[in-house]
């Protein structure tokens, strides 16, 4: 059976060049990189350089960047290292757990740490208006992400880092969605820390990295060695580091060539066709600016994990949101805070391309999706009642 793979905000699948880049240093390059010895600086030598490509990546100095074990860690790393009991943290419903639970985890206990959650709008979209009107006096930090993982929209995190560089505020970013897909310049956004993961960049899974702005200082999470320049205790991971790096290298590449827009030619093409031929079917984020590889889509009168399942039984997976969620009973959080209904939050269906998908890979899924949608409203009594109510 062919299969065709449309879950890429998911996990990418690493790239030949990144796996090549790491595979030697599973075996004849295995040197602790903190080990003074030939071995030990030929790893170092490699985690320096990959460090050089990820804050090229970004528009940052190298000594900027932490490697971590993937986004949630830089995420967890970048809140926890700052926030102080007494303090106050602004955030948005539409964060991905690993910011959305880290600060609902701030509120438990006796630590007076206050959290306000900022709401979205029908298009998935942060008002920087209601960030301003969110600060207090005791404010530490933002914490807004780039780009929503579920909707793909992109947020206005350039004003909203103007709105905490008036203030004096730490401003994070969880960019695990925009790196890659769209150019990031951390002087451009004025964020004091910034997430991105490795895997989803076509590196492996296992992988990430902080920027932490100069003179931002952090209290480590984990204690042991004086890794990272002190900010992240433990021995790091060679072979996932290097593939990091190769995967930002591609991915400056990616945007020299315009692959980005090639991209989101593909994704509208999609949606497209689509919405020519399923009826009760629309866009979440329609009219906001969104990253070129994401669309999220509902259909109306199915649920979207039958459908899910529908499709990866004639092989096409794709997702009904974050993976992290996957198989909850309550719908996406992100949908719902965008207005959505219950019932249409659960009818909605994410694709997002990678670069190794094709327009042929489209073709395959507009094959599928709309009679896929057919044959699932066909078993629909909600379907049926409105058919026959309009007939």
């Amino acid at each position: 059976m062919r299969r065709v793979y449309l879950d890429n905000n998911a996990t990418t699948p690493v790239l030949p060049e990144v796996l090549e880049a790491m595979r030697s240093y599973f075996g004849e390059r295995f040197g602790n990189a903190s080990s003074i010895h030939h071995h030990g600086q030929e790893t170092r030598a490699a985690v320096e350089r990959a460090r050089e490509s990820v804050a090229e990546l970004i528009g940052c100095r190298p000594a900027e960047i932490v490697f971590t074990s993937g986004g949630t860690e830089a995420d967890n790393l970048a809140i926890f290292g700052l926030v102080q009991p007494g303090d106050h943290v602004v955030t948005s419903t539409i964060e991905h757990h690993a910011v959305l639970n880290s600060c609902k985890h701030l509120q438990l206990g006796d630590k007076g740490i206050e959290v306000t959650f900022v709401p979205v709008d029908g298009r998935c979209l942060v008002d920087p208006g209601d960030v301003r009107r969110a600060l207090r006096p005791n404010t530490k930090l933002v914490t807004i992400m780039m780009a929503n993982n579920e909707t793909g929209v992109l947020q206005p995190v350039q004003e909203i880092g103007k709105i905490c560089a008036e203030a004096e505020i730490y401003f994070h970013t969880d960019a695990v969605q925009a790196a890659s897909k769209v150019p990031i310049k951390v002087n451009d956004i004025g964020c004091d820390l910034l997430s991105i993961s490795g895997h989803k960049i076509h590196a492996p899974q296992g992988v990430g990295a902080l920027y932490v702005r100069k003179g931002t200082t952090l209290e480590p999470r984990f204690f042991g060695g004086s890794h990272e320049r002190s900010r992240r205790a433990g021995t790091e991971n060679v072979p996932g580091i290097v593939a990091l790096g190769k995967a930002a290298e591609i991915a400056m590449r990616s945007f020299e060539r315009a692959e980005d827009r090639e991209m989101a030619a593909l994704r509208d093409r999609l949606e497209i066709e689509v919405l020519n031929q399923v009826e009760s079917a629309g866009i979440n984020g329609a009219g906001a600016p969104r990253v070129p590889n994401t669309s999220n889509i509902y259909f109306d009168y199915i649920e979207g994990e039958a459908l899910v399942i529908a499709l990866d039984l004639k092989g096409l997976a794709v997702s009904t949101g974050a993976a992290c969620s996957s198989g909850a009973i309550e719908p996406s959080h992100v949908l719902t805070a965008m207005g959505l209904r219950p019932g249409q939050a659960r009818a909605s269906l994410r694709f997002s391309l990678g670069k190794q998908n094709t327009a042929e890979d489209v073709a395959f899924a507009l094959e599928l999706v709309p009679a896929s949608v057919a044959r699932l409203r066909e078993l629909s009594p909600l379907y049926n009642r409105k058919e026959a109510i309009s007939s």
